[in-house]
């Protein structure tokens, strides 16, 4: 499913880019061009919801994109002008993303007898696929499969 939240980019003096949520805790991110903050406020975005969801907590719906004050982030210390900045919506299929970048495998090496691997083998017995089962079984993991 597509989230889609308001972002506020600032234009910095040193002519990189910052990116801040005001719906979700400002949280922010930065990129050297704008193309790069924009990926980087993609991820941030993904990052962000899939460890809230993941951690059960409520995710605020998003501003909509005429309701949200550009000035929101404002600082005493900020020296922006209005014309430094703008309002973006940022879209990422959450589930998606996370499935390519944040729930990649890892390689794990294991230690068992030889008589146990070869009888698993024989029998063809995917090993990555029965410890993974093995170690949500432990764990109590509920999964959506």
């Amino acid at each position: 499913m597509q989230s889609t939240y308001p972002a506020i980019f600032f234009h910095e003096k040193n002519g990189h880019y910052s990116v801040v949520f005001p719906d979700l805790n400002h949280l922010s991110t930065c990129g050297d061009t704008i193309e790069e903050a924009t990926e980087m406020a993609v991820d941030c975005l993904a990052g962000y919801l899939h460890s809230e969801k993941l951690d059960g907590n409520i995710i605020p719906p998003p501003t909509p994109i005429d309701k949200v004050d550009i000035r929101a982030e404002d600082d005493e210390d900020d020296d922006y002008e209005e014309s430094d900045r703008f309002i973006s919506m940022i879209s990422v299929n959450v589930e998606e993303y996370a499935r390519l970048h944040f729930d990649k495998a890892v390689r794990k090496s294991l230690t068992i007898p030889k008589w146990l691997n070869d009888m698993a083998i024989s029998r063809k017995i995917n090993f990555s696929k029965l410890l993974q089962k093995a170690l949500i079984k432990e764990m109590k993991i509920k999964v959506n499969v």
